[in-house]
This record gives structure tokens, sequence and C-alpha cells, in this order.
């Protein structure tokens, strides 16, 4: 199952994946929202956080603050924000691949699964880190027990690389019936290369519809309609 933190504050409905692309993150209370929410309260002239009702920050500046504030409360959701801001050189903060590491570090030992992808990913590219496929996959598999998607596709792709094909339709299948659409494609992949059954693939592509269905809401829908104008 997904974990607490995919779910909307608001509507409480899992948010579509890839959730950046599907939602935002206020660094006031560091909720992640779904668009559909966003939307919702746009509509009615609110730009305020539609979780906690703060004030936007201005500029760069402002932001910083209102995230470093959180940082000094250990919450993990922001000293890991604050690690992808050194990473795209964000916020007028430098581009510091090592910084962004320790600061993972930290947010994963206070629980964060997204902190324990990024340092898989740290790991498995060698950015800021030595290159160490083994320990990437350390971190991904922590992550997958928290729940993280990503983590278990990524997982399921180094197994098939490995020749592990059972294992890898294994991750497939679980991360695919969390409405993981990369998931669903290996799968197909897969079952057309005789690595797995039409039975895995067919039950792998029903738990992916179904996850989609359950993400479903009128206020995305608009939200969806309206960015596409």
């Amino acid at each position: 199952e997904r974990p607490e933190g995919d779910f909307c504050p608001i509507c409480t409905l899992p948010i579509p994946l890839p959730m950046a692309g599907h939602s935002l993150i206020n660094v006031c209370c560091m909720k992640r929202i779904c668009h559909g929410c966003v939307f919702a309260v746009e509509k009615r002239g609110m730009d305020d956080c539609p979780f906690c009702r703060t004030p936007p920050p201005d500029n760069d500046s402002d932001t910083l603050a209102m995230l470093q504030a959180r940082v000094k409360k250990n919450d993990p959701a922001a000293i890991y924000n604050l690690g992808e801001q050194h990473v795209r050189g964000k916020l007028g903060l430098k581009k510091d691949m090592r910084k962004a590491v320790e600061l993972w570090t930290e947010a994963a030992e206070l629980g964060s699964a997204e902190a324990l992808f990024g340092l898989g990913n740290a790991y498995y590219h060698g950015e800021g880190v030595p290159q160490n496929e083994e320990k990437a996959d350390e971190f991904y598999k922590k992550a997958v027990m928290q729940g993280h998607a990503q983590s278990r596709y990524n997982l399921a792709y180094h197994e098939a690389e490995k020749g592990h094909h059972d294992r890898a339709v294994r991750h497939c299948m679980i991360s695919a019936k969390m409405g993981h659409k990369n998931s669903v494609d290996m799968m197909k992949n897969a079952f057309m290369a005789g690595l797995a059954t039409k039975e895995e693939y067919a039950e792998a592509l029903k738990g992916y519809q179904d996850a989609v269905e359950e993400m479903k809401s009128h206020d995305r829908d608009q939200a969806k309609r309206h960015t596409r104008k």
C-alpha cells in the first residue's frame, strides 16, 4: 500500500504518480496538496496555502526562510526538499550534490522514503558519492519497505538487468497496483518476451486500472482540463 504521505490531506485520495506532476508542496507546512484541491481553492479566489492558510512567500528568499524554519523543526519532508534545492541550485543556493546527500541522509534517518530514494539514485549514478549499485539497491529496498513505488520499479529494473526475471515481475506487479504506469509497461514487455505469464500481466494491468480509478475526482479532472487550455 502507498504511504500516508502519498495521500492529499484535504481530499484524502492517493495522489497520481509521479506525484510531483500532480501536486504541489507548500513550504509553510510541507504538506503535498493535489492539483484538484489547489484548483478548488483557487476557484474560490484564495491564494493562501490550502492546508494551513499561510500566505504564500513573495520571493525565493522568503521561500527559503520558510523552508529552513521547517528544517529547524526536524521536518523530514523539509530536509529532503532543501536537499532538492541544492541539487537544482534553486532558491539562491549553489548546486551542491554532496550537501544534498548530507541532507537526504538526515531526512532518511527521520523516516523520509523520498530521501532514501534520493540516496539510492545518488549511489546508482555516482553523484555526490562513489558509484555503488549494491548500496543504491539497499536504499531502494528501505524505501520500498515504506511503500515507495518508484523505488520498487527501480529494483524491478535492476533485477531484470541481472536476469532475475521472477523477482522483477514480482516487484512490477506490486508497483503497478500502486498506480505506477512504467511498471505496467515493463510487465507488458516481460509478457511479450515470455518472461511473465498472461495471467500476471492481466493482474498487473487490472490492478493499475483500479488504482488509477481510485485516484480520480471531479476537482482533479477540472484541474487537468484547465491546465490544458
